[in-house]
């Protein structure tokens, strides 16, 4: 293994996809900085990973408040650490129709899915430009491509990450730092059970969800190589170009159709 000496900072990153992803990182000799909320969760996970030779660093964090997302970077500079690689994986839905579903948690959402995304990256990007270097990896979805009726704040949410993320790529073309969105379809991860999908007609078809592993893989490989986004998986591809070439009244008729809780015909 080819030790980087360089940092890769990914949130969410004890369980599902961000695992997934601080394992590419550590195979491929980063050290990295792991955010999460457990601290037995990040001890275990840390420790799995520092058999791969890397050095390891673990932050506590609830990403939920704006104060623990700045002293998350601000306990980085004082400790010299300055990442090369900003992975923003961390990220919560809730299911239901909004007319029913808890304010409070969505508003916890789009902090989380949101804010805490667009602190992190400016602070991280504040910090690379004078390096002329870095390399960002936003986690939207597919998602992000269409509205999302029983899940409709999520959605949104993606929608706002990959039109941010494509933005911001754009005024950093001659920076250094390149942008990439990873957009995954259904992952076969707890990230359903915490959005208390569980009763959604979309769990009729786990079979066909992707593992985290695969959109890993697939993430790592498009931040690597500088796109700007992947749609992970064949299916996932085709379902996009479909509703691309529909309208966004139908797009939004058919995500109800397949979100819908099961007990509704």
């Amino acid at each position: 293994m080819d030790r980087k000496n360089q940092y890769a900072l990914i949130t969410g990153s004890t369980s599902g996809i961000g695992y997934e992803l601080s394992k590419q990182f550590a195979e491929n000799g980063y050290d990295l900085v792991m955010v999460a909320r457990n601290h037995d969760e990040l001890k275990a996970k840390a420790d799995e990973f520092k058999s791969y030779g890397i050095n390891v660093i673990t932050m506590a964090k609830n990403l939920f408040t704006q104060e623990d997302v700045y002293s998350l970077y601000s306990e980085l500079q004082l400790n010299g650490i300055s990442p090369e690689i900003l992975v923003n994986d961390a990220g919560q839905g809730v299911y239901g129709k909004f007319q029913d579903t808890d304010i409070h948690r969505e508003v916890d959402i789009v902090n989380l899915n949101i804010v805490s995304v667009i602190i992190l990256t400016k602070l991280f990007i504040k910090d690379r430009l004078p390096k002329g270097s870095g390399r960002i990896l936003n986690l939207a979805s597919i998602a992000s491509k269409s509205p999302g009726p029983w899940h409709s704040v999520y959605h949104g949410t993606k929608a706002f990450i990959l039109s941010w993320s494509e933005a911001i790529r754009e005024e950093l073309k001659d920076s250094g730092i390149t942008v990439t969105a990873l957009l995954p379809g259904p992952t076969d991860t707890d990230f359903f059970n915490k959005a208390d999908m569980n009763e959604s007609k979309v769990m009729d078809d786990k079979d066909s969800f992707s593992s985290p592993e695969e959109v890993a893989v697939d993430g790592y490989n498009a931040l690597m190589n500088g796109d700007d986004k992947v749609i992970s998986g064949l299916k996932n591809k085709i379902n996009i170009a479909m509703s691309n070439m529909s309208t966004d009244r139908m797009a939004a008729h058919n995500m109800s159709e397949m979100q819908k809780p099961k007990a509704e015909n």
